[in-house]
């Protein structure tokens, strides 16, 4: 656009998120909604494709989108925000480390029963679909988030 603005397929592109994906942001309020032209187009600042990856590398970190929001939120501060960000930072490692510790196990598990069914060699039942079906699941801890 002549002004220095941007068209919705542009901030998309440039930004490396489908069309859906800005106008999600927007609704969620992570993205100001854009000025708009005479003809109604949306007319986005090149410091939304900034706003954007920033966003999606927060996510490729695993912050969920309010995590996000608050990062946002304190992105413009200095000093104490720092601590506030830091903060976040290490519950999301200890997040991570927790993901980490039940994929080991689940992998351990795995592994066992995949050993199992090939000592069985030919015998009719299947080792794995029987330790499936044997015991009740016990709740799942909800993720905090």
């Amino acid at each position: 656009m002549k002004d220095g603005s941007l068209s919705t397929g542009d901030v998309a592109r440039e930004a490396g998120v489908n069309i859906q994906t800005l106008r999600y942001y927007e609704r969620r309020g992570l993205l100001l909604a854009p000025q708009r032209s005479e003809g109604g187009h949306r007319q986005y600042l090149a410091e939304s494709v900034r706003l954007i990856r920033f966003v999606k590398r927060a996510q490729d970190l695993g912050f969920t989108l309010s995590e996000v929001e608050e990062l946002l939120a304190l992105r413009s501060g200095r000093g104490q925000e720092c601590f506030r960000v830091q903060g976040l930072a290490l519950a999301k490692l200890a997040d991570v480390d927790m993901k980490i510790g039940r994929l080991r196990a689940i992998r351990k598990s795995i592994s066992t029963l995949v050993k199992s069914c090939a000592t069985r060699g030919d015998a009719p039942d299947c080792p794995i679909i029987e330790a499936l079906g044997d015991e009740p699941v016990p709740p799942r801890r909800r993720a905090r988030g």
